[in-house]
């Protein structure tokens, strides 16, 4: 211990890194970052942030920047951690700590110098951004980070721990038990393996207990039970339906939470529903009505991606359609515009996930002033701080909501401010499908020209918001599983909401159902 004072003082003593070489600033800056945690010094964490803000000033190589923006993550989850130990200050939704730690990490996986890094510590930025997504109510998209860490690095123990005990904390969520248990029992391995290796002693505690807690709930029976119970389900009656569902698997896009373990074909189906909802005797199935056509519109536009990302061949209806050619690799075809059609579809869920919200949780907030980016704040500018209704509420995955709507961009100066790089990108190629005019090129386009080839420039298309057609597709990709989590959310956001109102209702009070039949497959078309 009087080492470890003696080194951080040293450490937090020096104020300029100016004269050492990148690479010894940052040791100097990781040495610093752990120590000061170690020893609970909130101030050695600010002199940590202070001495890397000065170093990215300098010229790094990308794996260089990558790993400043890892260790300003830790600083500022190190500060947060022990901020909140003193205030007890946890399930505040509104936390600056939090923001800048996800920001770096995002940072850190953005930039190109990530494959020039360890496995070791790639694994480290995907497991500590699945952990902070997970923390702030983000399960499903933590469920990622952590599988992307694995497969980087199987013997990740810290990785597969943390995912096991978010699989838990979601398994706790969900209205159906039998996908609760779905989830336990894939937890427990993943639990059992890291305790099994060499981990931190302060993670050691919270796994073990994890894992005794599905052992009570759980035989070993069950938790011994055949993976065929997961895999042994048709996918479909014709190999185009099947080639569909395995993509949807795949890409962890069925709305179902047991595709979150992985693409078995169990999961194969979109059985997510709108929890039972207690209202009013003269109201109708509103909310069931809502909830159906955002499923409706997520599945459509879903399968308009998968439709418009995988075509061989032409369509028959652009046979004949005269079109010039610009000279810049455009694409002009029917499967571009499904995808595009699936951008806009998907997008607009975001804020009908918010007018959902406004009905359901009585908001009062003026139909057309509601935004998913905006809903949760009292006014705009949002200077007046949270609604009420979500200061300190323990409703997890709505906060994961909230905390999702941060992804997204508005031109609203108080909104401009996101926790997504690409969110204003997002933003600017929604606004131009819409009102103005977004073109996609093939990768043969060598991109916009630079100012000074004033040939090139009397040659380029400047009405056009201009984008590869393949990076558009990955973007397209991505908003469907930012949607896909956050009617996951939605869900069990209102599950959560209806099992606290019904704690404070009267114990006798008599609730009549109102049971509700299932749409025949065969009425759909």
């Amino acid at each position: 211990m009087v080492q470890n004072e003696a080194l951080y003082e040293s450490l937090v003593s020096v104020e300029d890194l100016t004269e050492l070489p990148v690479e010894e600033a940052l040791v100097h800056i990781g040495q610093l970052v752990d120590l000061s945690m170690d020893l609970g010094r909130v101030e050695g964490l600010r002199r940590a942030l202070q001495l890397s803000e000065d170093l990215q000033n300098r010229s790094l190589t990308p794996a260089q920047l990558a790993t400043s923006h890892y260790f300003l993550a830790n600083a500022w989850s190190n500060i947060g951690r022990l901020s909140k130990a003193l205030t007890n200050g946890a399930w505040e939704w509104e936390q600056e700590e939090l923001e800048k730690e996800m920001i770096h990490l995002r940072k850190a996986l953005r930039t190109d110098g990530l494959s020039e890094l360890p496995d070791e510590r790639i694994g480290q930025i995907l497991t500590n951004l699945g952990n902070v997504m997970d923390h702030v109510g983000r399960f499903v998209e933590a469920i990622e980070y952590w599988d992307r860490a694995l497969r980087i690095l199987p013997s990740l123990s810290m990785a597969r721990g943390n995912r096991g005990m978010g699989l838990v904390r979601y398994a706790l969520l969900l209205y159906d038990q039998g996908h609760a248990l779905a989830l336990l029992r894939h937890a427990h391995p993943d639990l059992t393996a890291a305790l099994s290796s060499p981990i931190p002693e302060h993670a050691r505690g919270p796994f073990d207990a994890c894992r005794a807690g599905i052992e009570s709930k759980m035989s070993p029976a069950e938790l011994r039970a055949d993976s065929a119970d997961m895999d042994g389900f048709v996918l479909g009656d014709s190999e185009n339906e099947i080639e569909y569902r395995l993509w949807c698997l795949s890409n962890s896009l069925f709305l179902n939470p047991l595709n979150d373990l992985g693409p078995w074909p169990i999961a194969a189906r979109d059985v997510l529903v709108q929890p039972s909802i207690v209202v009013g005797i003269d109201e109708g199935p509103y909310y069931a009505g809502f909830f159906n056509q955002m499923k409706q519109e997520f599945a459509s536009a879903r399968y308009l991606l998968y439709d418009g990302i995988n075509a061989v061949r032409p369509h028959f209806s652009d046979r004949e359609v005269l079109l010039f050619n610009t000279l810049d690799y455009p694409t002009y075809c029917l499967a571009a515009e499904k995808t595009k059609a699936a951008f806009r579809m998907l997008y607009s869920l975001l804020d009908k996930i918010a007018y959902f919200l406004n009905h359901y949780l009585a908001l009062s907030i003026p139909e057309r002033s509601v935004k998913f980016r905006t809903l949760w704040y009292v006014s705009q500018p949002r200077n007046k701080g949270l609604r009420p209704e979500f200061q300190g509420s323990r409703n997890w995955p709505l906060r994961g909501l909230y905390w999702l709507s941060k992804d997204l961009y508005e031109a609203e100066t108080d909104f401009s401010e996101s926790l997504e790089p690409d969110a204003k990108e997002l933003w600017e190629i929604r606004n131009h499908l819409e009102h103005k005019y977004l073109k996609l090129h093939t990768d043969e386009w060598g991109g916009p020209p630079s100012s000074e080839d004033e040939t090139l420039r009397g040659l380029t298309d400047t009405l056009a918001f201009s984008r590869y057609r393949r990076d558009f597709e990955a973007k397209t990709m991505r908003l469907a599983k930012m949607v896909r989590a956050g009617l996951i959310y939605l869900s069990l956001a209102i599950h959560s909401e209806e099992r606290r109102r019904a704690q404070e209702r009267d114990p006798d009070a008599i609730i009549p159902g109102m049971p509700l039949g299932t749409c025949d497959d065969r009425w759909k078309f």
